[in-house]
């Protein structure tokens, strides 16, 4: 069979980096001027290299470089123009800007974002729910700062937080934010953009009233937990239809007081209090949607778990226990990068007819990252028989 760089002719890796457009990365790394004064490793090598690290879940620089120093002269069919020593990553780590990493990882969920979206729920309640969380990440040193009574023997880890917020239809993050661990995470409700045909979801380590005045004075809505010792007064009780589900206990519109420099303001907010039968436990909501049904609103809330699913993806199948850098930038690139593979892995598994588990795609992956196999069709059909002619082959890519 003659050698080419057609679709089937490349391996896994090249398949998994040819949904990524150069345009993206030549404009991104233009924009944020990565590659001024760098003679070969280039901010499309740099992505290309990060990107081996988290399919292949390497763990330290001599892994990543060592690897990739074996495939020399094969390295054309995945786009790789230079091939990096652990020094050049390291100082690459260390010195490029994060944040064109980032612009790529928005670009993309730009581009991919039909293939990953569902519109249902959107359909159900006219407006576009969006759900924040935080996740902390763990780190060697005390890189960036974290939170806790320092250990007994006196050394003390650092941490990095990951803000995300998601579309309650799309399972991957549509904003990053990347702070130390330290930041308290309701500081992240000001760079929210309100919206009147939007409901942010969070939990209550988002309280904050001002920005609840806010999201009120634009109608943005909102749906979160009231804290255990919120200071609060009950302005009338509301009455709880008989065709709604007696999980709902109260629903009440109460006043709270909005401290601001120099003044106090009140704010009408509404209060729904909910019995979970499946968890016997009972919650209390905190909204300013007051025409919305109480039971509607618990069960917005309850959505609030996907983004927990999606941090468990991320920590479970992607190298983010071991940083191959001991810097704060370093440190991002690799989470960015990480956030980019979670993405392209999503994008598949969204494409393919056939079911397959989010864990399984990314492990296939690893285990044939440089076989030349045809990666959709493989997945569409596994168990087919793959002594195929040349032409079928050579099929150009779904994408």
């Amino acid at each position: 069979m003659d050698k080419t760089t057609h679709f089937f002719g490349t391996s896994v890796f090249g398949q998994l980096i040819s949904l990524i457009d150069s345009k993206i990365i030549t404009a991104s790394a233009k924009k944020h001027g990565s590659d001024h004064y760098v003679k070969k490793f280039k901010t499309k090598d740099h992505l290309i290299s990060m990107l081996f690290c988290s399919f292949a879940k390497c763990t330290s620089l001599r892994e990543v470089s060592g690897a990739m120093l074996g495939l020399s002269g094969k390295t054309k069919h995945f786009q790789l123009n230079h091939i990096p020593k652990k020094s050049t990553l390291s100082d690459s780590n260390k010195r490029r800007d994060c944040d064109v990493f980032g612009e790529i990882y928005n670009k993309l969920l730009k581009q991919y974002g039909h293939y990953i979206s569902d519109s249902r729920i959107k359909d159900v309640i006219n407006k576009q729910v969006e759900i924040i969380d935080s996740s902390t990440i763990s780190l060697f040193k005390d890189i960036l700062k974290c939170v806790g009574r320092h250990p007994k023997t006196g050394k003390k880890k650092g941490g990095i937080k990951l803000h995300a917020t998601i579309n309650v239809d799309e399972t991957a993050p549509k904003m990053v934010w990347l702070t130390s661990a330290a930041t308290h995470d309701h500081v992240l409700l000001n760079s929210l953009k309100h919206n009147a045909n939007t409901i942010y979801v969070f939990d209550k380590g988002y309280n904050d009233y001002k920005a609840f005045d806010k999201f009120s004075q634009t109608d943005t809505g909102f749906v979160t937990r009231i804290k255990d010792n919120a200071a609060y007064k009950t302005l009338n009780d509301c009455k709880i239809e008989e065709h709604i589900h007696s999980g709902v206990e109260k629903d009440e519109i109460i006043e709270v007081q909005v401290k601001y420099e120099n003044n106090t303001r009140p704010l009408k907010l509404r209060k729904v209090q909910f019995y979970d039968r499946n968890l016997k436990r009972r919650f209390e909501f905190l909204t300013n949607l007051f025409e919305m049904r109480a039971d509607l609103i618990a069960a917005i809330y309850k959505l609030r778990w996907q983004i927990e699913l999606l941090f468990k993806q991320l920590k479970q199948n992607f190298p983010l226990k071991y940083f191959l850098g001991d810097n704060e930038n370093a440190i991002k690139i690799q989470i960015y990068c990480a956030l980019i593979a979670n993405l392209l892995m999503t994008v598949i598994q969204k494409t393919l007819k056939r079911k397959w588990a989010f864990s399984n795609l990314v492990s296939f992956c690893k285990i044939h990252l440089f076989n030349y196999i045809h990666l959709f069709r493989f997945l569409e059909h596994p168990d087919k028989d793959w002594q195929k002619t040349y032409d079928e082959l050579m099929q150009p890519s779904l994408f």
